[in-house]
């Protein structure tokens, strides 16, 4: 791609199941836990990296490492319920994580839909001259929570890591984790006309993670 500018737009973590409980329970003694349920705000990607695990310290990593971002526009951006478009070192509180669990994920849900929509079209107004600005979802683009509202702002310049069609979470964050160490940026396509879901992918191989994780079937609930 021969843009001026890319940033990158991160699926968020799963605000449900044993890992919130965990977080946000009262039950967890670690260090994360403690300081949110003492009333400190974390960075939003260090709670979503606990909730998500390898996944999502995966885009973390490698979003970090290839965005482009004109100035003034933050490069690594997580998409979240209903807030919109939120940088991942955002500050968060414990009630923040259980506000952001409130509102489904679904582009019929206007609470989710629209701060998405606005935070989109500000994100465009504010990278000024970068033109085209690429857009890159590190997420599922099986189905359409994501992508059916992300083009009808971005369109053609959404672009998706082509090996990540047949890979599931842990290979994904595998993947990407990799190849931010070794420097090597993925190629991309555009969402616009791709195919969607494909065969199982290649396994990463064991040290391509900090986990020797492998490919597993991918939940089309997730991101």
């Amino acid at each position: 791609m021969n843009a001026t500018g890319r940033i990158f737009l991160l699926s968020p973590a799963h605000l449900g199941g044993k890992r919130a409980d965990l977080l946000l329970g009262g039950r967890g003694r670690f260090a994360l836990a403690e300081r949110l349920r003492q009333g400190e705000a974390v960075p939003l990607g260090e709670a979503f990296s606990f909730l998500s695990g390898l996944y999502f310290r995966g885009k973390v990593a490698y979003a970090s490492r290839f965005a482009r971002p004109p100035l003034g526009v933050g490069g690594v951006q997580v998409i979240t319920s209903n807030r919109g478009l939120l940088p991942v070192e955002t500050p968060t509180t414990a009630a923040d994580l259980r506000a952001l669990a409130e509102t489904a994920i679904h582009a019929d849900e206007p609470g989710y839909r629209d701060p998405l929509r606005r935070d989109l079209a500000a994100l465009d107004r504010a990278a000024g001259g970068a033109d085209p600005l690429d857009v890159v979802l590190l997420g599922s683009i099986a189905t359409g929570k994501y992508v059916d509202v992300l083009l009808d702002v971005v369109g053609e310049r959404l672009l998706f890591p082509t090996e990540f069609v047949g890979r599931g979470d842990m290979s994904r964050g595998a993947l990407l984790l990799r190849a931010a160490r070794t420097d090597l940026e993925l190629a991309y396509a555009s969402v616009a006309g791709a195919v969607r879901r494909g065969p199982r992918a290649r396994k990463v191989g064991t040290g391509d993670g900090d986990d020797g994780t492998a490919t597993r079937t991918p939940d089309p609930r997730r991101g």
